[in-house]
């Protein structure tokens, strides 16, 4: 005999075939000591809902016959997502995204409002994904494994970034003066940060903050004086912002 699949949510719910012979009239399938509700029975095969449990379980046929040998099923508890990083990708989708958590080795799916995605397990606490295409906005995102479903998520799909202006122009030449740069598409349609880098010319800024999706504050690193352009990533894309930057 066989049984598939052979584990599911602790909650129960799961459609489970049990298949060998000598099945026609089964009157009780059991999962550990509770009993399952049939739902089809061939003599080949007995169909049932899983009732919920824990761990690992015998799981037994009885037909007129006998009680069949046991098999194991086994329940495993429901998904935990505890970070998604980034939070924001392209509406072009192609991005990798890291989903942190527990019981998330056999998770089959992941879903981005509606569009579902075959992910990669690392580990019982980390999968890996990759976006696809989907309009600008938020989204629900859903893990799937066979102990449940995680969907207490929002991904943001962003279109690229432009930038438009800044202010102020100069600043001195040992750093530290907060620039405000306008544009669009620097947050989320919730209101999460998009931004990954800013540069002024080559050297990277290390304190950004986008205050809204038009918005975003900077604070200038140490340069050299002169002229630089101002350079931005978003995890929609990247823009350079008109105009040049003048350390004094």
């Amino acid at each position: 005999m066989a049984i598939s699949p052979n584990q599911g949510a602790t909650g129960g719910g799961d459609t489970v075939t049990i298949t060998g012979t000598n099945l026609a009239n089964a009157t009780a399938v059991h999962f550990g000591e509770e009993l399952a509700t049939i739902t089809g029975n061939t003599p080949t095969s007995v169909t049932v809902t899983s009732p919920s449990g824990s761990g690992a379980v015998d799981t037994t046929v009885t037909t007129s016959a006998g009680t069949s040998a046991p098999l194991s099923f086994f329940y495993l508890k429901s998904p935990v997502v505890t970070s998604v990083e980034p939070a924001s990708g392209a509406v072009a989708g192609g991005d990798t995204i890291t989903i942190m958590g527990s019981g998330l080795s056999g998770a089959t799916s992941v879903d981005f409002g509606g569009t579902p995605v075959a992910p990669t397990v690392v580990s019982d606490s980390e999968i890996t994904v990759v976006t696809p295409a989907t309009a600008a906005g938020d989204v629900v995102l859903t893990v799937s494994t066979p102990g449940g479903l995680f969907d207490n998520l929002v991904f943001g799909f962003v279109d690229p970034p432009t930038a438009a202006s800044f202010t102020p122009l100069l600043g001195p030449a040992a750093g530290d003066q907060m620039v405000d740069i306008v544009g669009t598409d620097l947050a989320t349609a919730s209101g999460v940060s998009t931004v990954t880098s800013v540069t002024f010319g080559v050297t990277p800024a290390t304190f950004f903050y986008a205050l809204n999706s038009t918005r975003l504050a900077v604070l200038t690193p140490a340069q050299a004086t002169g002229a630089v352009t101002i350079s931005l990533t978003t995890t929609g894309g990247s823009t350079t912002v008109p105009g040049a930057y003048v350390y004094v």
